[in-house]
């Protein structure tokens, strides 16, 4: 992923905002904001005849040195390239760079309503550790959401 790739990245970000399943977030943020939360070497976009397709990301879990290995990981699709196998490609090949980066463990917190996004980190290896129930407000109604994680067999 580069800064340039920002405007698609959104986008998709925004679809899957609208979707009322893949985020709390109501609004995408600015590239600042984004850039920031991000790992800046766990970066990557799924293109096709130069249009991005999907991306995914690594956010740290902490910022205590004993989580340095600990990372949370999303993913996001545009809606005319859902169900073409572009997620599992893009997120094992992010799974592979964390691997040699050192990660030993990666989640993510998917609405439990998500199957298309949990039945993809399944096929990706991660395990559910449970369900947070009522973890955050969505448009002032209380959600749940499924935390996965999946570690690594390398790194750790």
């Amino acid at each position: 992923m580069q800064p340039s790739d920002w405007p698609a990245v959104r986008d998709i970000y925004e679809q899957g905002i609208a979707t009322k399943q893949a985020t709390f977030d109501t609004t995408a943020p600015s590239w600042e904001e984004w850039n920031a939360r991000h790992l800046t070497d766990a970066r990557l976009v799924a293109e096709r005849d130069g249009e991005v397709l999907a991306w995914a990301a690594l956010s740290p879990v902490s910022a205590r040195a004993a989580y340095a290995g600990v990372a949370e990981e999303s993913i996001y699709v545009a809606e005319g390239a859902r169900g073409e196998g572009i997620g599992s490609a893009l997120l094992n090949e992010l799974l592979g760079r964390a691997d040699e980066a050192g990660f030993w463990t990666i989640q993510t917190s998917i609405f439990p309503e998500n199957a298309a996004s949990l039945a993809l980190h399944r096929r990706c290896g991660f395990r559910v550790v449970g369900t947070r129930e009522r973890i955050a407000r969505l448009d002032g109604a209380w959600r749940d959401t499924v935390l996965l994680e999946r570690r690594s067999d390398l790194a750790g």
